[in-house]
């Protein structure tokens, strides 16, 4: 056997551990929502009903202020009331606003982070023997696409823990790095292979690290979207006076902090793509001597760009706030989503190295 058939093979056994830890994370985020919804729950009966009071009050302050004050300030004031009753509301979650956990956090939040920051360092391994066996950078089939973009997903997730406690979304985004592994394990293995003619260029560093970095936060932003969906849903039962349910969310922010953080990280994610797809018209010129062709691949990046970009004007000039901003950044990772899968797969055209 060969040093880079050597490497190739120690890349694929610490490939598995990397999955096999990132899924004892996953157990251990989602023991901690359990456990601690769960020791919750047992003084949530008198708490919650002092919430639905706070939240009645709120509610009868703003539907007490002037109607032409109403009428003057239109959607946006309406959205500020919201805000305020919900803040109000929720004042007894564990989180607040600014993502600092008020109460007492249980152990397996901890073991949970020092598993995933293990995993991320056996997972970095394994994409750096693949880079060695190769001889190049892991980036030339959908194997390494989902491998490497998996690595960044959980890199750009342990970074962001630096700056806020984003422990909540730990179970979404361990879970999403596991089923990443998992596909490009079981639907793309592929050889360490040399890269395509096409692909033998410095604009692949360039280009594709870029994309996959934008990949990476936008995972993030879908994950916050999906908890501020369930979140909201939950304001708005307190609100109405109901019983709201899903304990495990009041150890996440309010809907409106989701939403806020969510937006500056999709402005970071939507810098990334924009520079992604003036890159990759450069390259395309260099390579095929034409700087857009309408292939099915570039189509589907403009798509992904007009959807976030629909998104970051909306939420920032036209108010679409709560809900709808939560469903156009959903929307837009669907759309990463199927030009990962579908169009590389199904799709034939100039970007086909899919190597499968």
């Amino acid at each position: 056997m060969t040093v880079n058939e050597t490497l190739g093979a120690w890349s694929e056994l610490f490939m598995l551990l990397a999955a096999m830890t990132y899924l004892v994370s996953f157990v251990a985020f989602a023991w901690d929502m359990a456990a601690h919804s769960k020791a919750l729950r047992g003084t949530a009966g008198t708490e919650e009903r002092e919430l639905v009071a706070a939240a009645a009050r709120a509610g009868a302050l703003d539907a007490a202020e002037p109607a032409d004050a109403r009428a003057g300030h239109g959607a946006g004031h309406r959205g500020r009331g919201y805000r305020t009753g919900a803040r109000s509301a929720l004042a007894g979650h564990v989180a607040d606003e600014q993502m600092r956990y008020t109460g007492e956090r249980r152990p397996a939040a901890r073991v949970a982070v020092a598993v995933m920051v293990l995993a991320f360092l056996v997972h970095a391994a394994a994409v750096v023997s693949r880079t060695f066996a190769a001889g190049r950078v892991p980036w030339g089939n959908m194997y390494e696409f989902c491998t490497t973009g998996a690595l960044v997903v959980a890199g750009v997730y342990l970074l962001a823990l630096l700056a806020r406690d984003l422990r909540f979304v730990g179970t979404l985004v361990s879970g999403l790095v596991v089923i990443m592994l998992c596909a490009a394990t079981i639907g793309f293995p592929t050889p360490v292979g040399p890269l395509q003619p096409a692909l033998q260029s410095w604009w692949l560093v360039i280009h594709v690290s870029i994309a996959v970095a934008a990949s990476g936060v936008f995972t993030i932003t879908f994950a916050m979207a999906v908890l501020q969906l369930l979140q909201a849903r939950r304001e708005r039962a307190i609100l109405a006076g109901q019983a709201p349910g899903m304990d495990f969310l009041r150890m996440v922010p309010s809907a409106q902090a989701l939403e806020n953080l969510s937006f500056r990280l999709n402005a970071v994610g939507f810098a990334f793509w924009t520079f992604t797809l003036a890159a990759g018209a450069i390259w395309a010129e260099q390579a095929w001597g034409r700087y857009w062709g309408w292939d099915t691949k570039e189509v589907w990046t403009f798509v992904i760009w007009v959807v976030y970009a629909a998104y970051m004007h909306a939420r920032a000039t036209r108010g679409w706030t709560g809900t709808r901003s939560a469903w156009l950044s959903i929307a837009g990772y669907l759309c990463i989503i199927f030009n990962f899968t579908v169009v590389n797969t199904l799709f034939a055209g100039l970007h086909s190295y899919a190597g499968v």
